[in-house]
């Protein structure tokens, strides 16, 4: 069983006041250096983090259940965030006002902004284990329009017009934007276990899948790209023969490379057009739950703590929960040449 967490590098900032329970789920503001945290403990709390690296609670958001997903508007003024309350929340921080702007059958695991411009300029999606995804107009209180899923929805990512979702069952389903509520592809996951994330390139071109096996799928769009789809092993110790899921990935806004995170308590960073690893990170003691970059690349946020893969039985009464800002520098996360 996981422990405290290590001590952090001299280098990492360690966030003051954390959640006291799990972190689902970690959003930078794509406006100001700002972040969002959503927990287990049913709040998602927004964090100021100052030139010093140093960060401040600023305002928090009340679930009723376990807080599962948050995100930004584009303009950073407003954040959404989701839960197992079958909610979805929207705090505006302008005015400190709280509403709610989503609501399912079930648990609400995730929830985007999207802004693939026309009819969906500025629009929220939200994904459940109802078997449904709802696009919202927050002008009004009804969904624009809801996809029905083959499975319970696990894992979701928008940028720009593509999105993507993850269900039970294995199914990934795609979809372009500019035409929001017909498929463009489906499929079976490549990985043989359950899928725990899916995270789009910050180009468009495709989307990463990772999941409980400790490997990560690497797949692009069209149909000219498919040889340039891989999957590689990660988060996983072969000489004790354990197997770890990979619970978050996140691509750098600049470069495309991106990161692997664990149950084994480690982050890596890695470049997919070359095929390697970046950095390997250290070992923080705990499960790594999310992991974001902010808007620039130049932090990397991750969270550790309990991530309930051994479940109840697995958990440690009074566990630390701590969210940890990496500076991401240029060394760790920029392209490499290929190998010859």
């Amino acid at each position: 069983m996981f422990g405290a967490a290590a001590p952090q590098p001299d280098c990492c900032f360690e966030v003051s006041q954390p959640p006291s329970d799990t972190v689902s789920d970690i959003a930078f503001s794509p406006q100001a250096d700002f972040f969002a945290a959503s927990s287990w403990d049913n709040q998602t709390r927004i964090y100021e983090v100052q030139p010093s690296g140093n960060t401040v609670g600023k305002a928090a958001i009340q679930h009723e259940a376990p807080a599962l997903g948050v995100c930004w508007s584009k303009d950073g003024t407003k954040v959404v965030s989701v839960g197992a309350d079958k909610a979805g929340r929207m705090l505006d921080l302008s005015t400190g006002q709280q509403t709610q702007v989503a609501a399912h059958d079930a648990p609400i695991k995730a929830c985007k902004w999207i802004d693939a411009g026309g009819s969906m300029s500025n629009m929220l999606v939200t994904g459940s284990w109802d078997k449904t995804v709802k696009y919202w107009d927050l002008r009004t209180p009804t969904p624009a329009f809801t996809l029905q899923l083959p499975e319970r929805l696990f894992a979701m990512d928008v940028n720009g017009p593509l999105m993507v979702l993850g269900t039970a069952e294995r199914h990934i389903l795609v979809y372009n934007l500019t035409n929001p509520s017909v498929v463009y592809k489906q499929l079976i996951s490549p990985l043989k276990w359950q899928t725990r994330v899916v995270t789009c390139f910050h180009n468009y071109a495709g989307y990463a899948i990772g999941s409980i096996e400790g490997r990560v799928a690497i797949q692009y769009v069209e149909e000219r790209d498919q040889g340039n789809n891989f999957s590689f092993k990660c988060h996983r110790d072969d000489q004790l023969r354990k197997v770890y899921c990979v619970n978050a990935i996140s691509f750098h806004p600049t470069y495309g490379t991106f990161s692997t995170a664990g149950s084994d308590g480690i982050f890596n960073f890695w470049d997919k057009d070359s095929r390697q690893r970046l950095k390997l990170g250290p070992q923080v003691g705990a499960p790594i739950s999310a992991t974001a970059f902010n808007r620039n690349g130049t932090i990397f946020a991750y969270a550790a703590g309990y991530d309930w893969h051994k479940g109840h039985e697995g958990h440690q009464a009074g566990s630390k929960t701590s969210i940890i800002l990496f500076p991401a520098k240029d060394e760790d996360v920029k392209n490499r040449p290929k190998r010859r």
